[in-house]
């Protein structure tokens, strides 16, 4: 769960550095890239949860 923080605030930070720097619009694509993995990573996460049987 570590790594969906640490990604989440990463993708975060890139995207406020693109969006309030002019000419940095590769930064928001790339915190928008990390954002889509990030929710990706929290669903495929969840998927493999749920499929492990209880004891």
């Amino acid at each position: 769960m570590i790594l969906f923080y640490f990604l989440l605030l990463a993708a975060i930070a890139l995207v406020v550095v693109g969006a309030t720097t002019e000419g940095m619009l590769y930064l928001l694509s790339a915190g928008v890239l990390l954002l889509i993995a990030d929710v990706l990573y929290l669903a495929v996460r969840s998927v493999l949860h749920r499929r492990r049987p209880a004891h």
